[in-house]
């Protein structure tokens, strides 16, 4: 990811350097409202080579990650969400930068069926926060979050056994439903969505 940053760099480099930290800092806030993002990126890096100590640091790496979640660049957005837990992650950060990658997680499901292992991981980390969190301002969130994430898996099951169905495959089908019969939801409690399998959560 850094290989990735620092590519997206190189222009900007060239044409500037050795200037205070707030250019780089109001350079990274013109360009996220320009959406230009590769920009803000080679602005971050100006900004962390040449003043990583600098007090804007915690915003800047923040506004970048609340920019590409935004972008629906959700890989970045974590890669910052991460920046900021290394270098500022007090407790009350650590929850909300947990929740804050839980949602990219969740956002990032575009294909059930190409995105099984991240809802698998998405179900685990919500839990696991859960489980951390129990009075976290976020757990009523996090709890819709994750009967979603819930209701995917089970309807993704349901379309595999219903496939082996159609395909005369009648043990198949009765392995992927006997994974629904331990579910926390069931059928009756699902209305699938008429877009996408998740649905919207963070309207």
């Amino acid at each position: 990811m850094w290989g990735l940053l620092a590519g997206c760099a190189k222009d900007e480099s060239v044409a500037e350097f050795n200037k205070p930290a707030l250019h780089w800092y109001k350079k990274i806030g013109e360009s996220i409202g320009r959406g230009n993002m590769d920009k803000a990126d080679a602005f971050y890096i100006s900004l962390k080579s040449e003043h990583m100590r600098s007090p804007l640091m915690p915003t800047a790496i923040m506004m970048l990650a609340h920019a590409h979640m935004n972008d629906e660049s959700y890989l970045l957005a974590n890669y910052y969400l991460d920046e900021y837990s290394k270098r500022y992650g007090g407790e009350k950060s650590q929850e909300y930068t947990a929740f804050m990658k839980l949602k990219a997680s969740f956002l990032g499901v575009k294909d059930v069926y190409k995105d099984q292992k991240l809802i698998m991981d998405s179900i685990a980390n919500a839990q696991k926060y859960l489980l951390r969190y129990p009075e976290s301002r976020y757990a009523p969130l996090v709890n819709t979050l994750l009967v979603r994430l819930y209701m995917s898996q089970y309807l993704l099951n349901e379309n595999i056994a219903a496939l082996y169905d159609r395909t005369h495959k009648p043990e198949a089908a009765k392995i992927y439903r006997a994974k629904n019969s331990h579910s926390v939801v069931e059928m009756i409690d699902i209305t699938p969505p008429k877009k996408g399998i998740i649905g919207k959560v963070f309207d």
